[in-house]
């Protein structure tokens, strides 16, 4: 049962995870605003009841505008451009967006006495753990500047809480994938990427041998507890895990994306690329504070996604522009 109804800002709410946070913080019975620069989100995926303001994180002025003006309870942060292997080669673009941006809406949360701040951290934070699965407790080494950002934050929300009394809650949600994933974008969401190369008859790509494995999460699985976070005393200031148990192979993946999309498989591998080669987590502890749920398979979250893709068609994937470094940049994203 919810509380009564808050006053929350959704960031990112026009993207992926942040309109499903967004659609089911209303279905609570919150007040939402969501705030997106659409850069890797669409306007149709926000909610019908939320307002929609169109604005950056990076707009230090407008996120302070908007949280004096609307007070808000809670802040939802999921405005992030969320490529791994990406971010070694546009560290700038990475920290401005993902630190910067971050830091603007911390300060307009303290400034407003928001009482609990939500973020979307990652499960880049671990790194090449050699603990698996990995528990919110496993040491933090990430490898890439996109994993070194998300732990910035969240050791800021923690100085935070110290110094001002803001609770937070973090999530480290990990290969999520769904209805409203930007399928254009060639840099990051593999099964985004596997089911746009399908509609556009292109083999599926893979760096590497595909021996990597990864827990794959369906949308389900992580924005209903997110949204729940802020009505349950035992989410403050704590961490949770939260997705998928079961790891696959990319290669098996790719199989299973094929048999969704109704083709037979067709893979091309190249060369690998700087990447963790195991990652998945322990989710124990978000069931034990959220209680036990049934998750959708993989196969049955594939179906879903297909079904979705196909009603809406492949789209364009154009080059990232603003590529800072390109010293080892995988040749396949220079084409």
């Amino acid at each position: 049962m919810a509380l009564p109804m808050s006053r929350i800002l959704v960031t990112g709410g026009a993207g992926f995870i942040g309109s499903h946070v967004a659609d089911a913080l209303i279905r609570r019975g919150h007040d939402v605003t969501v705030l997106d620069d659409l850069s890797g989100g669409y306007e149709d995926n926000v909610p019908s009841a939320a307002t929609f303001v169109r604005g950056s994180i990076v707009d230090a002025p407008l996120v302070d505008r908007l949280c004096s003006e609307q007070r808000f309870d809670a802040i939802y942060h999921l405005a992030a451009y969320a490529a791994e292997g990406l971010s070694h080669f546009i560290k700038r673009f990475n920290y401005t967006n993902n630190v910067i941006g971050s830091v603007n809406l911390i300060n307009a949360a303290v400034n407003t006495d928001v009482r609990t701040f939500v973020f979307t951290s990652s499960i880049a934070v671990y790194g090449a753990s050699p603990e698996l699965p990995m528990t919110e407790d496993t040491p933090l080494h990430p490898e890439d500047s996109y994993g070194i950002a998300k732990q910035a934050v969240e050791l800021e929300l923690r100085a935070c809480h110290d110094l001002f009394g803001m609770d937070y809650v973090i999530f480290r949600p990990h290969n999520v994938y769904g209805p409203h994933q930007n399928i254009a974008d060639r840099y990051r969401n593999v099964i985004g990427i596997f089911m746009n190369q399908i509609l556009q008859g292109r083999p599926m790509t893979i760096f590497g041998d595909g021996t990597q494995t990864r827990a794959f999460s369906y949308i389900d699985s992580v924005a209903p507890l997110m949204a729940e976070a802020i009505d349950i005393p035992e989410c403050r200031n704590q961490i949770f895990n939260v997705g998928a148990d079961e790891p696959y192979s990319l290669n098996e993946l790719a199989i299973r994306v094929a048999r969704a999309m109704d083709v037979t498989p067709d893979v091309v591998h190249f060369p690998p690329r700087s990447e963790v080669q195991h990652a998945h987590s322990s989710h124990e502890k978000a069931r034990r504070i959220f209680g036990a749920r049934s998750l959708t398979t993989l196969d049955d979250g594939l179906g879903r996604m297909a079904a979705w893709v196909r009603a809406h068609g492949a789209r364009s994937s154009t080059r990232f522009d603003g590529i800072e470094i390109t010293r080892n940049l995988p040749s396949a994203w220079l084409a």
